[in-house]
């Protein structure tokens, strides 16, 4: 007996939960190849809005948990993901209509750099942090802490392992972030969201929007509750992002021509982290 195709509806996921767009909006997506065409939810400013919202309602416990704990929590997506490893490749084939052993090796990129980020998790401290030397009875000690809120726009062209490192170098640090999609790869993303979603990362961490860079890159650039904003995703029209990440001094991360396959360096890592220095009285 004949089944009926059950079609995947791809939403945003935002605070943990699968929102559609309040707008309504959808776009139709064909795969790379010309073959199969899905809907896909078109985020709205609202949207982002909201995400913003629930980005900063979870920086409070994320940022306060143990460096190892996040990183255990970054090894565990990796798990999620290795699970669902055939499912990915053939999502990668779809955006990109790459072979199978290309879209494979790009998958399983994905999963090692998680494994690597979340090796780094409690070891950026050491590489960033100092013991000061100081005149008089105290201990003076410079930590990085994370900068809070960041917008990403995630890179075209890498539609899984670009993703996948953006997301983790932002996050490994305590930030927490909303992530604009490539247009090019929708679907790839929201699969990504659905292992996070049933991984330990908690609800809010990560928010994820599908939809158009121009439209929804200014909209993080100029909202006063983004604390920083990574561009690897907006390719020479990055000018105006920065005029508008300025109304509230964010940090900026500008495009630069980045080979994916290259794990992160720390200095990638603590980009988006502030150095905050403590004083303490030494005893006598």
């Amino acid at each position: 007996m004949a089944r009926l195709d059950v079609r995947k509806t791809y939403k945003l996921w935002i605070g943990g939960a699968f929102p559609r767009s309040e707008s309504g909006r959808t776009w139709e997506v064909g795969g790379a190849d010309g073959d199969g065409v899905v809907n896909v939810s078109m985020a709205s400013r609202k949207d982002t809005r909201d995400a913003v919202v629930a980005a900063r309602k979870a920086f409070g416990p994320w940022s306060s948990a143990t460096a190892y704990n996040r990183g255990q929590i970054l090894y565990r997506a990796a798990e999620m993901l290795e699970g669902r490893r055939d499912q990915f490749v053939e999502e990668v084939r779809f955006a990109t209509g790459d072979d199978l052993r290309t879209a494979r090796a790009e998958v399983d990129a994905a999963i090692d750099r998680w494994v690597n980020v979340a090796g780094w998790s409690d070891k950026l401290a050491a590489v960033d942090g100092a013991a000061n030397p100081v005149a008089g009875p105290y201990f003076d000690f410079t930590l990085p802490e994370p900068t809070g809120v960041v917008g990403v726009l995630a890179p075209s062209g890498s539609p899984l392992l670009g993703l996948v490192t953006v997301i983790a170098r932002t996050i490994v640090t305590g930030n927490t972030c909303v992530v604009v999609a490539a247009s090019d790869a929708p679907t790839v993303a929201i699969s990504l969201a659905e292992v996070l979603a049933t991984s330990d990362v908690p609800g809010g961490t990560v928010n994820l929007l599908t939809g158009f860079a121009d439209e929804l890159g200014p909209i993080l650039a100029g909202h006063m509750d983004v604390n920083a904003i990574d561009l690897a995703g907006a390719g020479d029209d990055w000018g105006e992002l920065e005029a508008l990440a300025a109304e509230n001094l964010k940090r900026v991360l500008r495009p630069a021509d980045t080979d994916w396959t290259v794990d992160p360096a720390p200095r990638e890592m603590l980009a988006l982290t502030e150095a905050k220095t403590v004083w303490h009285p030494r005893g006598m």
